[in-house]
């Protein structure tokens, strides 16, 4: 039986465990919310790898990156490339939502909401260094892992045969966690079927009805910034056509999608961006927990922009110019720093609402169905980093071959 399992394509037994729990879900919604413990186990089991995984990988890519120049221009390439894709992304979002009309057509019972705390810029900045690093580590604050991995990795660089055992215990540490990822990504198919079942019972196909514009042009601008923008970018810069990058890919698309959560899909995308896109590991170590953290094309580029202009309608608020433009600019500049975890688009929205001054109780109106719109938020991030991964792998001759990536059949 096993043996039959494992000989189907892993990326068939993920897509036929995605359709599985939207049937059952659907049909008996009961049975769907019981299954929620199958997915609960999947991102436990996942979130037990974050934080030793970036930490290792991280110190152990910077160590071997070991051209401080590179390693600069390595960082300016992928940083600039992400805020690149943001501003395309937030276009996006304003031109759609802008030229189909998206307000309601029945009128909406706001749900309750907890207040937010919207952390100044200065705070934002000092929450990158931590004040107890073994903290940062055990309670999975993924932005001060980076900052901290770096600087171990740095220190590890510059004092060189003197750190060597240290350097040679973490890359066997980040090695030993590559291995343990290997073996929880079989889970996934499990985790992917409990979690849709949950999604699809709990919420169920009526709770978009009364918001299916809404919802339909976020899915659709995050669905033209895949294919066109993403897929257009692997194609003329990556080296590889949009099939074969997607095809590669689409495991690790599926995680982000049920999932919901950048730092939760990174053990997917991190195997699907060094076998198949063939990304050394050095270079998918850095660009991947790097991108979970800044690149934020669905959550701060789209999702912000169509939402905004929701609420605007909605309350019959028209705007200038100005407005679409200080739209497009908060979206992109409030994804840096902000966590690649469930919910915090909605702290991004009321920052972008506060910005061009629409009520924030219009994001009330959303929030019954956010897990479902977080759903494209994600798999657009997460896709948009091992993108940029490849790209810019490319450029620095940092890919394993100097072939074209192949895909498992």
């Amino acid at each position: 039986m096993l043996k039959v399992w494992f000989a189907i394509p892993f990326w068939q037994r993920v897509l036929g465990a995605f359709v599985a729990g939207m049937l059952i879900g659907g049909l008996a919604p009961d049975v769907g919310i019981a299954l929620k413990p199958l997915g609960d186990l999947f991102i436990k089991a996942i979130k037990m790898l974050v934080a030793p995984l970036i930490f290792c990988a991280i110190v152990s890519a910077i160590t071997d990156l070991n051209d401080g120049k590179k390693l600069g221009r390595l960082g300016v390439k992928t940083i600039g490339l992400f805020m690149f894709t943001a501003v395309i992304a937030s276009a996006i979002g304003l031109t759609l939502a802008t030229v189909i009309d998206i307000s309601p057509e029945t009128v909406l019972t706001p749900t309750e909401q907890n207040e937010k705390n919207i952390p100044s810029v200065s705070d934002v900045f000092l929450n990158f260094v931590p004040d107890n690093p073994f903290a940062a580590l055990t309670e999975g604050n993924v932005l001060q892992i980076v900052v901290f991995a770096a600087l171990v990795g740095i220190a590890i660089q510059r004092l060189s045969q003197k750190a060597e055992p240290l350097r040679k215990t973490i890359k066997s540490g980040a090695e030993v966690m590559y291995e343990i990822t290997r073996m929880v990504l079989q889970l996934t198919p499990i985790g992917v079927f409990g979690l849709m079942a949950w999604v699809i019972g709990e919420y169920g196909f009526s709770t978009l009805l009364p918001l299916a514009k809404f919802v339909g042009v976020i899915y659709l601008a995050c669905l033209i910034h895949i294919v066109v923008v993403y897929g257009g970018l692997v194609r003329t810069a990556g080296g590889m056509s949009a099939w074969q990058f997607f095809k590669a890919v689409f495991d690790a698309q599926v995680v982000a999608f049920t999932t919901c959560s950048s730092f939760g899909s990174l053990p997917a995308a991190h195997r699907a961006v060094t076998e198949r896109l063939k990304v050394s590991k050095d270079y998918a170590s850095f660009v991947l927990p790097l991108g979970a953290t800044i690149n934020m094309d669905g959550c701060g580029g789209i999702y912000p922009a169509v939402a905004s202009i929701f609420i605007a309608q909605l309350y019959g608020i028209p705007l200038e110019w100005m407005d679409y433009g200080l739209i497009m600019l908060t979206a992109t500049l409030a994804s840096v720093g902000t966590a690649g975890v469930p919910g915090t688009a909605l702290v991004m929205l009321t920052v972008t609402l506060n910005v061009i001054g629409l009520p924030l109780e219009g994001i009330a109106f959303i929030a019954a169905i956010d897990r479902i719109i977080d759903m494209a938020r994600t798999l657009t991030n997460v896709t948009g980093d091992m993108m940029v991964s490849r790209v810019v792998a490319r450029s620095e001759n940092l890919l394993q071959d100097d072939s074209t990536a192949k895909v498992e059949s």
